[in-house]
């Protein structure tokens, strides 16, 4: 089949991990680039194998028509502007989450995206990890019957240094349990096959930036939080998040109980230095945990942060594009997941159960 061409929005360090898997992947390339940073680029150009071509603007490259799919990688708070552009062009979108900061911008992105010919993918990276890939696959599957508690546990490093410091604050990253958390919402709904009905949380910012200052502005966002999640069909899920835990044998764990047994794997974290996970499962009423070894091939772990799962979401995303199949992670999952993160952030300033419904305006 003809090679899918890509055209890189956003340089920075997600986009550069886009490149690196791209490259690992015999049917596509990158062929263009953009990104207002001089740094970026040429950061990018460093770990390209073919040349490419380079613009300043989205706009730019988007008139240029020389790219088959568009990667956004660029600031959260940009997406909305950037694919108020994009939806014009009928190319394939790839956005890296969250879609939105705003559940506001999400739903107006989905008007103008009505009837859009093209695949449009929200990234949600975690999906494509193999242990947690394996995780659902045996969920799904009733090997511990039905799911009735799911617990999501991610302790890891503070949020990393981008240009300008746009992260620091939550008006630009629509807030931590948008920003990080949109991930683990994702998974629950899809692990859960179920809507959310309401969320409970609480959190602070209790140790991250607190002396940092930013042209007189002090940082914002979370840096640690529990997350209460109940759903329609009665599943239960919790997040545990912590991001100064940076020193931890794992930087995800996920568990899930049904009224057979109990399900769990983990991620491991970089401090472990370790490439495979143990997927284990215990049934009631025997003595034995049955133990899988997931291995993790090492080409495809160097090329990102995210445990593998940046390579396997673009095979996916392009066998959608090859086969004319629909996106496995659609723009509707993106909203949703913004759209519980955002209601985790309000339970917590309001200090009450906030339902979905509030917020998407059934």
């Amino acid at each position: 089949m003809k090679k899918i061409n890509y055209g890189i929005i956003g340089t920075g360090a997600m986009g550069r991990e886009h490149i690196r898997n791209i490259e690992l992947i015999d049917d596509a390339q990158v062929v263009a680039i953009c990104d207002g940073h001089e740094n970026s680029i040429n950061s990018s150009l460093e770990i390209l194998n073919n040349e490419v071509e380079v613009f300043e603007s989205h706009k730019e490259l988007a008139n240029a028509n020389i790219v088959d799919a568009y990667i956004i990688a660029t600031p959260n708070f940009t997406h909305i502007d950037i694919l108020k552009d994009l939806v014009k062009t009928n190319a394939h979108l790839l956005i890296e989450k969250p879609l939105c900061t705003t559940v506001e911008d999400c739903l107006n992105f989905k008007k103008l995206a009505d009837e859009y010919p093209g695949v449009i993918w929200t990234a949600m990276e975690y999906r494509y990890m193999p242990p947690v890939a394996r995780f659902i696959e045996e969920i799904h599957k009733g090997t511990v019957g039905n799911l009735k508690m799911l617990t999501i546990r991610e302790h890891r490093f503070p949020f990393l240094v981008k240009v300008n410091d746009w992260n620091r604050f939550s008006k630009n990253s629509g807030g931590t349990l948008v920003e990080k958390c949109c991930h683990h919402f994702d998974l629950m709904r899809l692990i859960t096959k179920s809507e959310v009905t309401s969320v409970f949380a609480s959190g602070a910012q209790d140790n991250n930036h607190l002396d940092e200052s930013y042209n007189g502005e002090k940082p914002d966002i979370l840096d640690n939080a529990f997350v209460m999640v109940n759903f329609e069909n009665g599943v239960r899920g919790m997040l545990d998040l912590c991001m100064f835990a940076e020193n931890s044998r794992v930087q995800e764990e996920i568990c899930g109980v049904g009224h057979k047994g109990k399900i769990e794997t983990s991620v491991p974290s970089n401090a472990s230095g370790k490439h495979s996970s143990d997927l284990s499962i215990g049934l009631r009423g025997s003595n034995e945990i049955l133990t899988e070894v997931i291995e993790v091939d090492k080409e495809i772990l160097k090329a990102g942060s995210h445990h593998g799962s940046t390579f396997y979401e673009h095979k996916h995303f392009i066998n959608a594009i090859q086969n004319n199949t629909p996106p496995e992670v659609s723009l509707d999952d993106g909203l949703k997941a913004v759209a519980i993160g955002q209601a985790a952030q309000l339970s917590i300033v309001e200090k009450r159960v906030v339902l979905l419904s509030e917020l998407l305006k059934l």
